[in-house]
This record gives structure tokens, sequence and C-alpha cells, in this order.
């Protein structure tokens, strides 16, 4: 049985609540005028930039993370809580009764079992003598995080787990879709044999799987895990996250690992902000959960093709999120379970502290298998290249741009030329391009102009506008929003008149100028959907263009490559027709 709370016992929970005396047993507030401001205790800063309104009794950082929510979710997201936890740690802390709604959920089911054979599997390595716990002390696992992360031992045994579960009643057909057994004709068997069991545990404390270690080498696979089923999916989940997440939180950072023997050798020697990728490439949804607690990764996979093509695809995917990805490569070929056990938690630590930022990782993956020497290898090596700095922004471009200039002894213009194609095609590197841009980033958009007088009729669209700062491009409108995030941080409020004064003359003018041509005749807060709908619209249409460029200047025997950038092609293609389709 599950529990949820209704809206009406939240609401009358949160009104009972003071978010001040909530945030303010864990940051240091100092009243701002009607609000409160200290450091955001969600990324490191020196200036105060988060800001809570008792009246409107939420949070707000207008620094560099930009979080913000109510109660509940400070809550959620400082102590690494899911929604429901978050409701009961507040009712409890302030002794308020919160009536809590039962309901049906099969999935219990399936997590009742699962943690049962967890437990089995867990006596099975700990309570008597057996080739699991023999192999675990070879390995230098202590008992201490045997019992942590509650590994287990499958004994070699046709019908051992099968005999337990059949005591009890359970049906078959569950522990077959759950992977404990497995089923020719009408027989049932162990699925995992003579193997070493990690549980597999959400964020939520529910056992949803199982990773098997074949304790001989030439028992086939290595590994084994639990198939994919209604409580468990490889794609949405980490190992050993449920226990590290709140290490990785203050840390800031993550590293992420292959294996479940690096997770637990790293954590057994003090290296705790610490995750598995549960042997697959991260996905989309991993890098979304790592991101609810930092945005720095470091990506340690082996050394071997899988494992370069592996951390390659994990950057692109972590980029998406907005993370900031390094790559650590381990010395001497080794994975970091050896290499912390033989060198130690400080050694490992200055080895992390080289990491690459991942363009460096990318450049240096370029150059394997090419003599730069050879007038085919610096061509071959050109190509690669343009692939990877075509996707920088204009000033990282050009520090790489010198860089591999040095190198190669090939010229920066030449370098240019091969990024943006030819000069015919592409003239982003001309000067007097360059004075073009310029001046286009001193005049505000119709855009921006129309979210400012959305904004100056209320100024609560500030929160709203909070996770598109990117939409205001000029110049003038960046300082305009700083501007209005400042006073509202500070008030609560703010008119266009108090923004305006603070303007340059020459500024303030041109704001108004453009504000006078805008006419809202609708809802207010449809024509903000419709403006960031708007400019969603053209970044995806900005990225197809750039896409296609990239596309035709790429080696056409490189395969892979082709191949990748037409799934991004075809992926944003699908993005802009959904959202063309609303325009």
């Amino acid at each position: 049985m599950s529990f949820s709370f209704s809206k009406e016992a939240i609401e009358e929970l949160k009104n009972q609540i003071d978010i001040v005396d909530v945030i303010g047993r864990s940051v240091e507030l100092k009243r701002a005028g009607a609000n409160y401001k200290g450091l955001c205790p969600f990324h490191n800063e020196k200036t105060p930039s988060f800001i809570v309104s008792p009246q409107k009794q939420i949070f707000t950082c207008f620094g560099g993370c930009g979080a913000s929510g109510d109660v509940v979710s400070f809550v959620e997201k400082y102590y690494n809580l899911d929604f429901n936890e978050a409701v009961q740690k507040l009712a409890d802390e302030y002794g308020i009764n919160i009536q809590r709604t039962a309901y049906s959920d099969d999935r219990e089911k399936y997590y009742q079992i699962n943690r049962e054979a967890a437990r089995f599997f867990y006596r099975n390595l700990t309570e008597k003598k057996n080739p699991g716990y023999t192999y675990m002390q070879k390995r230098g696992i202590q008992d201490a995080i045997i019992k942590k992360f509650g590994l287990g031992y499958a004994e070699d045994s046709w019908n051992s787990l099968y005999n337990y579960f059949k005591s009890k009643g359970t049906d078959e057909k569950i522990l077959v879709e759950l992977g404990l057994l497995s089923q020719k004709g009408d027989r049932y068997y162990d699925k995992f044999r003579n193997r070493v069991i990690f549980p597999i545990i959400n964020t939520a404390g529910k056992v949803i799987g199982f990773g098997g270690r074949a304790i001989n080498n030439e028992d086939m696979p290595k590994y084994l895990n639990s198939p994919e089923n209604r409580v468990f999916q490889k794609k949405n989940n980490l190992y050993a996250l449920n226990i590290t997440r709140q290490d990785i939180g203050k840390s800031g950072n993550a590293l992420i690992v292959e294996g479940y023997m690096d997770v637990i050798s790293l954590y057994q020697n003090g290296v705790r902000n610490v995750a598995a990728s549960l042997g697959t490439a991260l996905t989309e949804n991993q890098a979304k959960l790592i991101n609810r607690y930092t945005k720095n990764v470091i990506l340690s996979y082996d050394a071997d093709a899988a494992g370069q093509k592996a951390a390659l695809r994990g950057i692109e995917v972590l980029r998406g999120e907005n993370c900031k990805v390094k790559v650590l490569h381990v010395t001497d070929g080794k994975d970091p379970d050896e290499y912390i056990k033989k060198n130690g938690r400080e050694a490992f630590l200055k080895l992390t502290d080289s990491a690459l930022p991942y363009i460096d990782y990318k450049i240096e993956a370029a150059k394997r298998g090419l003599d730069l020497n050879t007038e085919d290898g610096k061509v071959d090596y050109m190509k690669k290249i343009s692939y990877i700095l075509s996707d920088l922004s204009p000033v990282e471009c050009d520090i790489y741009i010198k860089k591999i200039s040095r190198e190669t002894g090939i010229s920066e213009s030449a370098i240019k030329l091969e990024i943006r194609g030819n000069n015919k095609k592409e003239n982003h590197f001309r000067e007097n391009h360059t004075n073009e841009v310029t001046e286009e980033k001193e005049r505000i958009t119709a855009l921006e102009a129309t979210l400012f007088k959305c904004l100056f009729i209320d100024p609560e669209f500030s929160e709203k506008l909070l996770p598109y700062t990117d939409v205001f491009e000029s110049n003038i409108g960046q300082k305009t929003l700083n501007i209005a995030f400042e006073l509202y941080g500070l008030n609560g409020d703010f008119t266009e008149s108090q923004v305006t004064d603070r303007l340059e003359p020459a500024e303030s003018e041109e704001l108004i100028a453009a504000l006078d041509k805008v006419i809202i005749t609708g809802n207010e807060k449809e024509v903000l959907k419709q403006c960031i709908h708007k400019w969603k619209f053209m970044q995806l249409t900005k990225k197809e263009k750039e896409l296609r460029n990239i596309l035709s200047l790429a080696d056409e025997n490189n395969k892979d490559s082709i191949d990748k950038i037409t799934m991004e092609l075809m992926e944003i293609q699908k993005e802009m027709k959904a959202h063309g389709g609303k325009m």
C-alpha cells in the first residue's frame, strides 16, 4: 500500500509553516526590504543572490543556478528527498498532523518481492561460509560496506531462490518478470547462480533490480542484470545514488563510473560522490537525475574503444542538461577500483583534479590513430576538429583555434574556414560581420520588448521568466532584465519607471521606444507563453542550420558521425514541427 497527500492537506501544511523559518535553519538570512537575502545553498557564490519572500512564501535564486519554489520544494532539494518525504519531514518537525491517503499500487508487490530477494541473498553472503564472501574478502571489501550496500550471494544452485519463494506461495510468473527466475516449458529455475549480488535501489529506497557478478571467470556472462520490467528501467536509475546523493550534493560534483565494484571500492576508500550508469552509456533521464544534485560531472569510463564511445556519448547527453563535464583517464589502463586500492584516496583525488574538460578530451580522442607529422594526418585531424569546435561559443572557439594552430602549424584562418566551410557560405569570421553582430547586440529585439511589456504589467512574471534568461540576447535587454530581477528580489515588485531610471539615458530612450511599439490585446500570460514558444522555435531553427552545415562538411566515410548528426537533425526537426504547429 502506498500513500499520498491531498492538495488540501499540503496547502494547509504550507499555511502553517513560515518559509523564512524553515530556510533560516539552513541558510543565514538577512532582511532586505520586504524580503530576506542570503547565500544560495544550491551553488557556490560569494555575493548573496538567494531571495526568500515571506509574503509570497517562495524562494528564488537570482544568481547562477536559478533554483526557485515553495517551502516543500526547498526541503526536497536541500535534503535530497522526494515530494512525499519532504511533506512528511515538515509535518514531523513542526508537529503538524497531516492526513495521508492510502492507495493501491500493484508495483508495491514487486518492490516487496525484490526486497525479500535482497534479504535472501544478503543472508546467503553473511550468515555462513560461502564462495561469495571469500570473493569479497579477496577484493578487500569490508563487512560494513557489505551491509551498507546490501550485497549478497546467489548460491550455486538451480532452485535455491525458487524453493524459498515457493514456500511463501509467491507467483512464479512475477518472479520470472522480475528476472529472479527463468522458465523453460513448465520448469522454473534460479536465474542468478554462484554470483555476487548487487541490489539496485532507487532514490526512494525501493529495491528495483539486481546485478550479479560471476565468481568464476569462466562463467558467462561476467555480469548478469535484471531485465527491464514494471519497476526497473535502467535508463531512469543510477547505481548507488540512493546512498551517495547527499555526498554528491555536498561535494558539488558527481563522479560517474562504469561498474558496481568501482562504486563500492571508491566509497570504501573515502570517495563518496560516486554513482554508476548500470553498464550502459548515460541516458537523458540519468543526466536529469544527476542534475538534481549537481551540474558538475566527471566521467570515468574504461580506456578501451567501448569506454571511449560511452564517454563521448555521455558528454553530449550531460551537456544537453547544461552540465559541466570532465573526463577522467585512470592511468596504466586500470579502472578506479584497482587504482584507488593500489594508490589510495589522495592519489585518486589528485587524478580527478587533472580530469580533462570535455572539449580537450574530444580533441585528444580525435588525434588517436593519426600521424600529425603527415599531411594526410593533419587533414583528417582538421575534419574531426571542425565538428568539435563548431559547437563552441566564439570565445571558446578562438582559444582552441589558437592552441591547435600552434600545435599543427596550420594557420588560424585556415582552421576557421575548415570549421565554417568556406568564406562564401559562412562569413562569421569576417571583420565586417563582427561589427554587424556587435551593432545588432546593442539593439533590443521585438521579442524582448514584448516580454518586458508583460513584465511591467505584472512583475510576478519574473518568476516565470527565470528559466528563460537566454531569450534576452541584446545588451540592453540583459541589463534591463538584471535590474528588474534585482528590484523584484528586494521588493517583490517594480514599475517601468523604476527600471528605466536606472538605465543610461540612451538605453532608456530605446527601451521606451521599443515598448511603445508593443500592443498587448489578449491575456498577458498567454502572450508570455507564446513569446517563449517562439524563442524556442528560433533556437531550434538556429541549431538545425548549424547541424546542416556540419553535415555538409562531414567525411562521407565517417558513417558513425554522419548517422549521429542525422539523428540529431531528425530530433530537432520533430521538435520544430511540434513548436511550429502551434505558432
